[in-house]
């Protein structure tokens, strides 16, 4: 005769840290949601009205998405951020990928020295890198240029690249490279066809993180951008400072769906990468 199944309560201890868990997510995330309700703010002010909190739909509008599309200042911004944001992207990737399989090298002399160097624009103080960059690029006629700009992203989005696709390395095969030298492949067909189908989820994670650095860096932007290489950051930051408009929030809530959204790509590439590996 078979024991009846009763549902097993959870401890004590579980209910502690689960506590503890949605407390920091909340301590963590509701700073930022409360962006979102706030950029539908039919008035022109930052805080909740008697209207919205009484959920009065007069209250609500679309009046600060509508400005940014109608405001050529704003659209002008968002063009100049995608534009430095891929283009720099592209480099950070390339330069990152080639980098993390020079490091995976046995061969490759003071691997852990050139780790440290190549990372080091992330434990930099960005005022500092900020700084030094402004100075070298003007002394070579790049600052207040687009490509001033897209240099000086890319190597802040290089140590992005450089650390996911390491880590890819770290559980890559090297017997498939020795299997194709044996047929007769070189190093780049070995690459292109064994080597980077392999390793894409990790570039492409990279790639990701590199663009979000891009395209939400405003310390080197106010150094190096001139009024024709203002991005959507250095934008929000004229308006905070010069004229304080709901617009911003609208553009906050934009950069928050696109962070959600890359964030959720990088988790899908990461699994994918994991079922592949088990595979």
């Amino acid at each position: 005769m078979s024991m009846p199944v009763t549902a097993s309560r959870p401890s004590a201890g579980r209910i502690v840290y689960l506590a503890v868990c949605a407390l920091i997510f909340t301590f963590l995330v509701a700073p930022i949601l409360v962006i979102v309700p706030l950029s539908f703010n039919a008035e022109p002010y930052f805080t909740f009205t008697e209207g919205m909190l009484g959920l009065d739909p007069a209250a609500y509008s679309l009046r600060w998405y509508r400005e940014i599309v109608e405001n050529e200042v704003w659209t002008r911004a968002l063009g100049n951020s995608l534009l430095i944001g891929v283009a720099a992207t592209a480099l950070a990737t390339a330069l990152g990928t080639l980098a993390a399989l020079g490091l995976a090298s046995r061969a490759m002399p003071a691997r852990r020295a050139a780790m440290g160097l190549l990372i080091s624009p992330m434990v930099t103080p960005l005022i500092i890198s900020a700084a030094g960059m402004f100075f070298f690029y003007s002394s070579l006629g790049l600052s207040q240029t687009h490509v001033g700009l897209i240099l000086a992203h890319a190597a802040l989005g290089t140590p992005f690249v450089v650390i996911t696709v390491t880590a890819t390395l770290s559980a890559f095969d090297t017997n498939l490279t020795r299997a194709a030298a044996s047929l007769g492949a070189g190093p780049l067909l070995t690459f292109r066809r064994v080597q980077l189908p392999l390793i894409a989820p990790g570039v492409l994670s990279g790639a990701l993180f590199a663009f979000a650095a891009s395209f939400d860096e405003v310390v080197v932007v106010l150094f190096m951008a001139g009024e024709d290489q203002r991005t959507i950051p250095r934008q929000m930051w004229a308006g905070i400072r010069e004229q304080i408009s709901p617009a911003i929030l609208a553009v906050a809530t934009f950069l928050i769906v696109l962070a959600v959204l890359l964030l959720l790509t990088v988790e899908w590439l990461r699994r994918r990468s994991a079922s592949g590996a088990r595979a």
